[in-house]
């Protein structure tokens, strides 16, 4: 059985209200439903507008000026750059489709390591997360690697859309001027002069 929504509501004095547990909640517990998985929505209590990204992207701003951050200033640039970009759709499928990729690796290492040591608790969390720290160059390694043949990949998929275009365009008849021709160009036969 598929667990139901939650819904959380946000009044105008910025107190969020989890109708789940009829009380009052932080960003701290909305964090927390997000790392147990738990479905929410957060809804506007006044207008009913959806309001779920915008406080899963506050979460995302706490988390990265209150640390060690997971974006440089560059990628933040470079992401916001495709906004308004013919692309932008592409970029955020591109994006969530690298981070699922990301998470079913560490997923299939976190199975491996259970098959391998079982639930051991001398070897839990803590363990986990040290062996991943000490095996940190070669799993980067592994990961630049996919994110190499990723790129290939869409650069590949870029020219086979350029080529399609000019198949599509090259059979609507356009002006000299519109190609790219000249008036100064003797070639030119429609050349004026």
């Amino acid at each position: 059985m598929a667990e139901e929504l939650r819904l959380i509501k946000k009044y105008p004095n910025r107190r969020l209200y989890d109708t789940a547990t009829s009380s009052y909640i932080t960003l701290a517990d909305v964090k927390a439903l997000v790392l147990e998985q738990v479905q929410f929505k957060v809804l506007d209590a006044k207008s009913g507008d959806d309001l779920t990204r915008s406080i899963l992207l506050q979460i995302i701003l706490e988390e990265e000026t209150a640390g060690a951050p997971m974006f440089s200033s560059d990628m933040l640039s470079q992401i916001i750059r495709f906004y308004g970009n013919a692309m932008q759709g592409m970029m955020g499928s591109y994006l969530e489709k690298n981070i699922q990729t990301f998470m079913e690796i560490q997923r299939k290492l976190q199975q491996q390591s259970l098959a391998k040591f079982g639930e051991n608790p001398v070897v839990g969390s803590d363990a986990w997360n040290q062996f991943v720290k000490m095996q940190g160059p070669a799993i980067q390694g592994l990961m630049g690697s996919y994110l190499e043949q990723s790129a290939n990949t869409f650069v590949e998929m870029q020219q086979q859309l350029q080529k399609q275009a000019r198949n599509m365009f090259s059979t609507f008849p356009f002006s000299p001027f519109a190609t790219g021709a000249s008036q100064d160009d003797p070639s030119d036969p429609d050349r004026k002069g």
